[in-house]
Order: structure tokens, then C-alpha cells, then sequence
């Protein structure tokens, strides 16, 4: 079936689960919560799912739709990290989601709407990232209220981390004060809950705390890429992104290439079209950055701008490439790799933005 793709993206499950038992290995016996929101990061939901299904205990999504969509085929503990919409959260309680509140408004909400049992609630504190949870100083009276709810059931206190790859000394004293709230709250409301707060560059860099800690939130670090360089080499790519060339042409000194005319071929030149473009999720910013693809394991320039379907490079040093051959976008091929951050870097973004725009046409192939 592979020989009809355009565009698709192969996902390694093996290393999946090479990724999964390098976090395992650095955390212990905490509990893992496998990141799979936005489509696993652009890998395909179900798939990533069923193959991480007994390496963690706990899934987490960003919204209702995406909670839904996995509990179809799984019966593990949903953690919704996103908040939720007040028309979400009679469906949260009845479908036994686990929502992530950050205002005693909200767990009145929840504790109104609940009808058949509890809901657990994964209660977040601010302490520094400034996007959800209760300010940090007011967290333990809020606590303590929304634990007096009849229909409301702590499951689980988080924070998050916002500099964690950039700035270890605030990280620290973050996990630090997280620790001391953690102990108050434990004293003032001695219930049965875990506390979570390393994500992925958290684990690999501060994975001694883990023990104090009870679960840990593995997103991108599940997907082989690494927001610290200094632990890649830990991590296995799991996408390998690929497309076709469609057309081969011999174009003659002085032909413009794409849009704009930005490329001049300075001699004769072989071109190739590809059949990806930046509707598939290959950044149009891309576009005369000195980017390059892999055909037969050589990198080739890309010509000029990208187009919405279509983009162009440079096949002169190969005699003989044909319509159908297979380019990598993204991925190794033989001795050279053209990594994630590696494009990341070249189009002025993030790894988390490249995976996860990565269009729903190119289709997902697990091997």
C-alpha cells in the first residue's frame, strides 16, 4: 500500500517504546503519563496510543474532543490538561475524565454537574508559568475548598514548568517551592492524591526530584526529540516524514523556480518536484533557507519558494532519478538525517510546531 503515498509519515514503534523505557529508567517508579495531545504531537493518536498502552499508566490530551476520541479504544485514567469549556464539563463528569481546574469556580461548576460520582480533579498551581492553575499563595485555601466539595475528588496537584530548558537555577527553586507546597498541602488536606510537574525536558534534566513526585507528564521526549541536545543521543526519532518526486525536468541556465522568481537556476539544471508542499505541513519559512531534502540517502537543495502541494529541488547529481522515487523530508536515510530540529531551527520554530502541522492527508504508517 506504501507505493500509492504521495506524502506520509512512518512512526517507529520500537522506538516508541525505546523512548518509553528511557523514561521509565529516570523516573523510577513514578507513574508516567503519556503526552498524546494534538494527535500524539502529530504522530496519530490511536496508534501512539496502543503502542504505549503498557508502558504508561495514564493518558493525557488537551480537550474534551481528543479525550473522547481515545477512550473509543482505551480504558486507561484521561487527564485533560487543557481547561474546559463550561458546556464540556457535564460530559467530563459522566465520561470519568479527569479535569484539570484552575479556580474554585470551576470545581463548583464540576461539583454541580456531577450526578453519578465523584469527579477527579487534577488541581494546578501557578508558580511561575502564568497560562493555568490557582496563583501560587492562594492555592492552599483553595485547596481546602474545593476539597470540601461532596462531588469533587483530588486526584492529583501539578504545575508546570516554563523555563526548564533554558534557565536551571528558577527551575530549581520552582521544584523546590512545588515540594514545600506539596507538604503543606498534604498537612492541611490528608487525602490521597500525586503530585505532577516534570514534563519532558524536566525529566532529563531533573529527574533526581522524581521521587518526591508521583507521576511525570512525558510528551515530546515519547517522540525520540530531545528539547535539551545534550540528551538526544539518548532518544530515537520515531517519524521518519516522506514524500515522492512527481516530476523530473532538465531546466536551462536562467529558468525561474516557484513563485516570486526568488530562484534563478545559475546553470543547467535537473529538477525535481516533489508531491509535498505546505498544505502537508512542510513550512512554507522553508523557503530559500538553504533547506534540504534526502534522495538516496545525498542532500538536496530546495529550490526557491514552497507551494501548497508541490515544492522543487535540486537532482543534478543524479542521472537517473525518476518519478516515484522516495525523498525524505524528514528523517535518516542511510548515513545522513535531517532532524526535526534541524528544520525546526532553519524555519525560526520550534520541534513541538513541526510535528504537530504535519497536515491530515499525509498519512500515518506504523512499522
Amino acid at each position: 500500500m506504501k507505493q500509492a503515498y504521495r506524502c506520509w509519515a512512518e512512526i517507529d514503534r520500537s522506538a516508541l517504546r525505546h523512548n518509553a523505557k528511557i523514561v521509565r529508567e529516570r523516573v523510577g517508579s513514578a507513574e508516567i503519563i503519556a503526552v498524546v495531545k494534538a494527535s500524539a504531537y502529530g504522530h496519530g493518536l490511536i496508534g501512539v496510543a496502543e503502542t504505549l498502552a503498557d508502558e504508561a499508566q495514564l493518558f493525557g490530551v488537551a480537550n474534551l474532543e481528543e479525550a473522547l476520541a481515545l477512550r473509543e479504544s482505551f480504558s486507561h485514567p484521561i487527564i485533560i490538561l487543557g481547561p474546559a469549556l463550561p458546556g464540556e464539563r457535564s460530559t467530563i463528569a459522566e465520561r470519568g475524565f479527569i479535569p484539570t481546574i484552575s479556580a474554585l469556580e470551576e470545581a463548583e461548576d464540576f461539583n454541580r454537574v456531577a450526578h453519578r460520582s465523584p469527579v477527579a480533579v487534577n488541581f494546578k498551581i501557578d508558580t511561575g508559568m502564568g497560562r493555568m492553575g490557582v496563583p501560587e499563595g492562594e492555592a492552599s485555601d483553595v485547596l481546602k475548598n474545593v476539597s470540601a466539595f461532596p462531588n469533587i475528588r483530588i486526584h492529583s496537584v501539578s504545575t508546570h514548568l516554563p523555563v526548564s530548558g533554558e534557565d536551571a537555577v528558577y527551575t530549581r527553586g520552582q521544584l523546590s517551592r512545588f515540594g514545600e507546597i506539596m507538604k503543606q498541602f498534604r498537612a492541611a488536606v490528608p487525602i490521597d492524591y500525586k503530585a505532577h510537574v516534570l514534563q519532558s525536558a524536566g525529566l532529563l534534566a531533573f529527574a533526581e526530584p522524581a521521587g518526591v513526585f508521583d507521576m511525570v507528564r512525558a510528551g515530546i521526549v515519547l517522540y525520540g526529540i530531545s528539547p535539551l541536545p545534550e540528551f538526544q543521543k539518548l532518544l530515537k526519532p520515531v517519524m521518519t516524514w516522506k514524500t515522492r518526486i512527481c516530476l523530473v525536468r532538465e531546466m536551462p541556465k536562467g529558468s525561474s523556480i516557484s513563485y516570486g522568481r526568488t530562484f534563478i537556476t545559475p546553470r543547467k539544471m535537473r529538477v525535481a518536484t516533489l508531491s509535498a508542499g505546505y498544505a502537508d505541513g512542510y513550512p512554507w519559512h522553508l523557503s530559500n533557507r538553504d533547506a534540504a531534502v534526502l534522495v538516496r540517502g545525498q542532500r538536496c537543495a530546495v529550490l526557491g519558494r514552497v507551494t501548497m502541494d508541490l515544492m522543487m529541488i535540486d537532482v543534478t547529481k543524479f542521472n537517473n532519478a525518476q518519478v516515484g522515487d522516495e525523498v525524505v523530508l524528514m528523517g535518516r536515510d542511510g548515513q545522513e538525517e535531517i532532524s526535526c530540529v534541524e528544520l525546526a531551527r532553519a524555519a525560526g520554530t520550534i520541534p513541538w510546531e513541526i510535528t504537530t502541522r504535519i497536515g491530515q492527508r499525509v498519512r500515518r504508517v506504523y512499522v
